[in-house]
């Protein structure tokens, strides 16, 4: 929760706390003398521990591989360098890396998946209302939410005829982001929802990440948005190396769902698109129905955290 910063500038912004845990981190594997570090995500942190546990001849196993076919792709050579093992939950990420001879990385499967499997067997009931519901995903930082959810709210004020607006909010950051919305006729607020609100909505308009995958898997047609300070877009628009920017589109190869990014997340857009899939709901769904199918298949069931684990442990038991 103190580390959850993503792009250029707001990194740059934090780098003091940044180096401060990364030594602590160091301290710490220093002390315990592990056999092996499981590293998680967090790739820009990650790594240099990674790199920090290599000197110190400690095995490491990176679950969760940094999205680095982004951009610079070369880092893989450091990946190949720094990490023992790489487990993805990307399906084309081992091909990207078998372009830098790096072999030992394992597609182990997408940890939604077992998420989403545990949520439906809970068999929790569905949110009900009068009307069809519309989500609004703003994410889940606060840069997001600050940035996403005025403008968003802003473009779903015209389809409350339609549709009940409910959001999904999270408690982890200061109220007050929702506070303007509380009241709102036609609109709820539900915290630590998300799959209750996927599992009962018609149609969405989501924050890109992981919530436009997830919306995806849950089949809700959904126009997806974002956008990111003035500076780090610059920055990403030199150095980025693929055509799509959110999940869904990346892993099928083409344009599933629309992106709205940067000058293009306008009001008038997502209105724009919110209307097509609606006044077009049964065809636009349908449509989106096979490619979101295509969608699961690639990215396949559950098990992929069982999966990396067992790998792990049959490795780590290997050094003897």
């Amino acid at each position: 929760s103190e580390m959850a910063y993503m792009g250029f500038v707001e990194v740059a912004l934090h780098l003091r706390s940044i180096f401060a845990f990364i030594k602590k981190c160091k301290r710490d594997i220093q002390v315990f003398q592990p056999d092996a570090v499981i590293l998680i995500d967090s790739a820009g942190f990650n790594m240099k521990i990674a790199k920090f546990c290599k000197e110190l001849g400690i095995q490491t196993h990176f679950y969760i591989a940094p999205k680095i076919w982004a951009w610079n792709q070369k880092r893989a050579l450091k990946m190949k360098a720094y990490v023992d093992h790489l487990y993805t939950i990307l399906p084309f990420e081992p091909e990207f890396y078998a372009q830098f001879d790096y072999e030992n990385v394992d597609y182990v499967g997408n940890p939604l998946m077992d998420a989403i499997a545990t949520y439906k067997n809970s068999q929790t009931e569905v949110l009900k209302f009068d009307k069809p519901i519309l989500a609004v995903l703003p994410g889940s930082r606060k840069y997001e939410l600050a940035k996403m959810l005025p403008k968003m709210m802003k473009a779903v004020e015209g389809f409350k005829a339609d549709y009940h607006i409910i959001i999904a909010g999270v408690d982890n950051v200061d109220q007050n982001y929702y506070k303007a919305y509380q009241n709102l006729e036609g609109v709820t607020i539900i915290y630590n929802r998300t799959y209750e609100l996927l599992s009962s909505a018609s149609l969405a308009v989501v924050t890109s990440g992981t919530a436009a995958l997830e919306t995806a898997l849950f089949r809700v047609p959904q126009v997806i948005c974002y956008e990111m300070s003035p500076l780090t877009a610059l920055i990403v628009k030199r150095l980025i190396k693929v055509r799509f920017v959110t999940l869904v589109n990346l892993i099928m190869d083409k344009e599933i769902c629309v992106e709205l990014l940067q000058q293009n997340f306008t009001t008038r857009n997502v209105i724009e698109e919110l209307n097509k899939l609606h006044k077009n709901l049964e065809n636009s769904k349908s449509l989106m129905l096979v490619n979101y199918r295509l969608l699961q298949d690639r990215v396949g069931g559950s098990g992929a955290s069982q999966k990396a684990g067992d790998l792990i442990y049959e490795r780590v038991m290997s050094l003897g």
